[in-house]
């Protein structure tokens, strides 16, 4: 935030330092945020965030112990408000480095493009060029595209529920800094500069977070803008991109373009459907869910039909129509003389009409503009999409293709792909609440006094008799416990919804915690219960059952991917799920979860056990003749499954994608993915590229790699056994952990300042066990040791290396052609190395600082950094680069550009701590040091971009 960066204005991006339009971009937003700084909160506080910036760098750079001195004294010094100017100060500056990073990285796309390079690595281009090189046939693509479904799932995340305003202040800011790459004349550009100085100031005196207790209204509401800003218009482009790709890829003989007709990209959410342990979602919450979509996507279709109608000013008198739109016009309410030879204007009003109607009677309560008639409103969204088609075929019948796709064509396909539910909400619950519920209606009924003591193979047994009865246990004259209400109440208001919004707007539950197979029939019961599944009994025999939802395990911990096959294959033997699989086309999903089982094993084994159950899940539904569909739990950390989802999915086993594909999305991952158009289309691009390479490019395509997989799977056992003994050791078995852990890092705060609408643990104590796998990843971002990302492998590797049998040069060299030949251990690498690349020893001893035993603190203190060491050192005996990220040099300038603003943060942060639990001890609160840990946390988590 110096004042004194006055580098060129204009770096051309042809400039022999690629990255200097980078620099210039970060030193600009951050002069001009230092000149905010100083006029708005005056010179004394601009100098002191300079000198706390100066120092934390020599303490990065220098490891200077007198600079830790120096900065601990400044911290202690500054009064509270000037810990929130500066606090604010920095997690300012990280977001606006971010925004100059996403503008970086399109103007290196455009410059790829313009050089001619269209087809780029992660491009749907590409993956089509290199199918078609390996002989790949075009009715193999085509049948991909037809069959697939790839979803990304917007899931909540305490930090990053950021205000609309803030959201809004900082598009703009990217706008302005995207348009300084134009040519502009020397006036155009200081104007330029004054916009963006006063979107700076904006910023600064916007309240950057809600203060209040966060609602899952307010998560709706951030998701929501995501799609305001990308989905909307981008997921449609996409598709017509691709189209043009395959066209360029598999042309056709006439030249034309083949138009797919399926959605094969669709949008998820969580927000509002997950109750897993977050007792403010309920029956409402879903409902005001859905109307919130249906109200986001119908204000966008009625933008679109009002530009529309305005575009479309063809006449008769010049050119013809077709019947159907003819019709469609004398339909309209709109009677105008004037426009009585407009007949596309006419239909569109129409349709506009409709769309007003449908809109209110789906729960939309604000329409600016006011129809020019009353109409019925459409039943269902492919009513409106058949509407659209008639004004597209009447357009290429009468010479007007050319004025279908800028808009028409955009807007009937995102009819195709969002509906009016815009996407589909995912309901999740625990089964323990499953088996609660459901105890008290075999009780209540007298059915069976004690379920829950039942063996599983009585509970199965009872399970399958009651879904083979026509009558219900349910009874509306007995009391039930309130959760009992609740939970059926709940899934009563899912059919309501389907019914409402459509089929797509609910179609999935997951259970958590799936652990045997009565776990999946509780929740068809419960169905049943509630009228989701029905049996036809008219035809005697077995009965014809249809459920509505699809029921989805979710495998969450080691032992439950453990027996996730087991529990699958003799689910999908038993006749009623046989013939629910056949309703559901022979598919079925499973849910793997990467968070919990990270926090139960570490990562190492945890990414093992992943892929062992992947590929035992694979073997089973082969043999059941079903097509398995994974869903990856995916968090923002690579503890939790996080980092890039492009070579994941390629690292995925063999046969585990198959054109079916669902994965989370959430935290600080959200927003740098998305809250940019350009950056979030190619986001989803990846998604689809990966998804096409993975599903169709022949397998063994490295034979070495082949032929010692089996070998590379026995090492991979070893070295998942050593490292989750020695996570297991320091986690779960080291006296003083717990205790080590809640001095250490921010949970207590994280836990207490209400950042969202789920508590942060299962139950009310502090046992590591019940700790929600997103605060504990996330704490150890915040206090820069990450250590659910990496501990554990060292001493497996050691220990694997030195171990007997065999020569330790010969294990080298099998670890480093593992890394070589074998996608899934070289991505398992790669993710360490980021989180390496983002740990710092120097910060974390800071935050261990905060541990008041000191024997305690030095002893766990020292068992991590011993650890740390030992695997830096065998990853790089493994890789050969002695430096972080050498096969990533963005992201490594990425991190050295931002850290030294970022470091600050972190110092501030335990200074806050230290305050706040001090305060506590006294019983006393003072809420400007909550705002500034909030604010830190904030910040910390935008710099580091996935953390969470």
């Amino acid at each position: 935030m110096s004042n004194d960066a006055h580098a060129p204005e204009v770096v051309p991006v042809s400039s022999p330092d690629k990255d200097a339009p980078l620099k210039e971009d970060i030193r600009l937003l951050g002069r001009l945020l230092g000149d905010v700084l100083r006029e708005q909160e005056g010179d004394a506080v601009f100098e002191v965030v300079e000198t706390i910036r100066q120092t934390s760098v020599r303490f990065r750079r220098e490891a200077d112990a007198s600079a830790a001195l120096e900065l601990d004294g400044m911290l202690k010094a500054l009064s509270r408000e000037q810990t929130i100017s500066v606090v604010r100060a920095f997690s300012y500056f990280s977001h606006l480095a971010n925004i100059a990073e996403d503008q970086h990285r399109i103007r290196r796309r455009r410059a790829h493009l313009l050089a001619g390079s269209m087809a780029q690595k992660g491009s749907v281009s590409f993956a089509l060029k290199k199918l078609r090189t390996a002989g790949v046939p075009r009715a193999a693509v085509d049948t991909f595209f037809k069959d697939a479904l790839i979803a990304p799932v917007l899931t909540a995340h305490p930090t990053e529920v950021q205000r609309k305003s803030i959201l809004d202040a900082e598009h703009d800011i990217a706008r302005l800094l995207a348009e300084r790459d134009l040519p502009l004349t020397p006036k155009e550009r200081q104007a330029k500069l004054q916009l963006l100085r006063s979107r700076v100031a904006t910023l600064w005196q916007t309240r950057m977070l809600r203060y209040s207790k966060l609602t899952v209204a307010d998560e709706i509401e951030n998701a929501l803008s995501y799609y305001r800003i990308t989905f909307l218009r981008e997921l449609p482009g996409l598709y017509d991109d691709i189209e043009d790709d395959i066209a360029s890829e598999y042309p056709n003989g006439d030249g034309t373009i083949t138009p797919i007709k399926s959605a094969y990209v669709q949008m998820g959410s969580w927000i509002g459907g997950d109750r897993d342990g977050n007792p403010n979602v309920n029956a409402g919450t879903m409902q005001h869910a859905l109307a919130r979509h249906a109200t986001t996507i119908l204000d966008f279709y009625l933008d679109e039909i009002h530009t529309l109608g305005a575009e479309l000013s063809v006449s008769t008198l010049m050119t013809g129509v077709s019947e159907q739109l003819q019709a469609l016009a004398d339909q309209s309410p709109d009677a105008s003389p004037h426009r009585s030879d407009e007949p596309y204007r006419r239909a569109l009003i129409g349709v506009y009409a409709r769309l007003a109607a449908t809109a209110r009677a789906l729960g939309a309560t604000n329409i600016l503009r006011k129809e020019v008639g009353p109409a019925a409103p459409y039943p269902d969204a492919p009513a409106f999409a058949a509407d659209l088609q008639i004004i597209i075929d009447s357009l290429e019948a009468h010479h007007g293709k050319a004025l279908v796709r800028p808009r028409l064509a955009t807007l009937a396909r995102a009819a195709d792909i969002f509906g009016f539910h815009l996407a589909s909400l995912d309901m999740r619950q625990t089964s323990d609440v499953h088996e609660r519920v459901l105890a008290d209606l075999f009780a209540q009924s007298g059915v069976e006094a004690d379920y829950a003591a039942l063996p599983e193979e009585e509970r199965e047994a009872l399970l399958l008799h009651e879904l083979a009865q026509p009558r219900l246990l349910y009874s509306p004259f007995i009391n039930y416990r309130d959760e009992t209400n609740s939970e059926l109440a709940i899934l009563r208001a899912a059919g309501d919804i389907r019914r409402r919004y459509g089929e797509r707007a609910i179609r999935n539950y997951i259970i958590s915690h799936t652990e045997t197979v009565s776990d999946l029939l509780e929740v068809l019961l419960l169905q049943k219960e509630t009228g989701l599944l029905r049996t036809d009994w008219s035809n005697g025999g077995d009965g014809d059952s249809t459920c509505e939802l699809m029921v989805i395990p979710l495998f969450e911990t080691i032992p439950d991917l453990q027996r996730a096959s087991d529990i699958m294959g003799r689910a999908m033997a038993l006749p009623l799920i046989k013939q629910l699989i056949a309703k559901q086309g022979q598919l079925q999903e499973v849910m793997l979860g990467y968070s919990d089982s990270n926090k139960d094993g570490g990562f190492l084994t945890s990414n093992w056990e992943l892929y062992k159950a992947e590929l035992a899940l694979v073997a089973d539904f082969q043999k059941a003749g079903v097509k398995l569909r994974l869903f990856h739990g995916r968090g923002g950390t690579v503890g939790r499954g996080g980092g890039p989802s492009y070579e994941a999915i390629l690292a995925q086993p063999p046969g585990t994608v198959n054109g079916q594909i669902r994965l989370t999305e959430q935290g600080e991952i959200i927003a740098s993915k998305f809250s940019n158009a350009e950056i979030g289309r190619r986001n989803l691009e990846l998604l689809v590229a990966a998804t096409l390479e993975a599903s169709l490019a022949p397998q063994a395509a490295n034979p070495a790699a082949t032929s010692q997989l089996d070998r590379f799977e026995t090492v991979m056992a070893e070295l998942s056994d050593l490292a989750y003994h020695a996570y297991r050791h320091l986690v779960y078995d080291t006296p003083g952990f717990t205790e080590y852990f809640f001095a250490a890092t921010p949970i207590a705060e994280i836990a207490e300042l209400n950042l969202g609408s789920r508590p942060a643990s299962r139950k009310a104590n502090q046992r590591i066990e019940d700790l929600r796998a997103i605060p504990w990843g996330f704490s150890w971002g915040q206090c820069r040791l990450l250590l659910p990302g990496w501990f554990g492998f060292g001493s497996a590797i050691d220990a694997w290396i030195n171990s007997p049998g065999g020569s330790k040069d010969e294990k080298i060299a099998t670890l480093r052609t593992m890394y070589a030949e074998w996608p899934f251990f070289a991505t398992l690498l790669s993710n360490m190395d980021m989180v390496l690349a983002k740990t710092d020893l120097a910060i974390a001893s800071r935050y261990a600082e905060l541990v008041a035993d000191k024997d305690l603190r030095e002893r766990i203190y020292k068992r991590i950094t011993d650890e740390h060491g030992n695997t830096l050192q065998c990853l790089e005996l493994i890789t050969g680069n002695t430096e972080r990220l050498a096969g990533n040099p963005l992201l490594a300038r990425s991190i050295q550009n931002r850290f030294a603003y970022l470091d600050p943060l972190n110092h501030l942060q335990v200074e806050l701590i230290k305050r706040n639990r001090a305060l506590s001890s006294e019983n006393k609160i003072d809420e400007r040091v909550h705002r500034g840990i909030q604010l830190s946390i904030n910040g910390v988590a935008a710099g580091l971009r996935n953390t969470g």
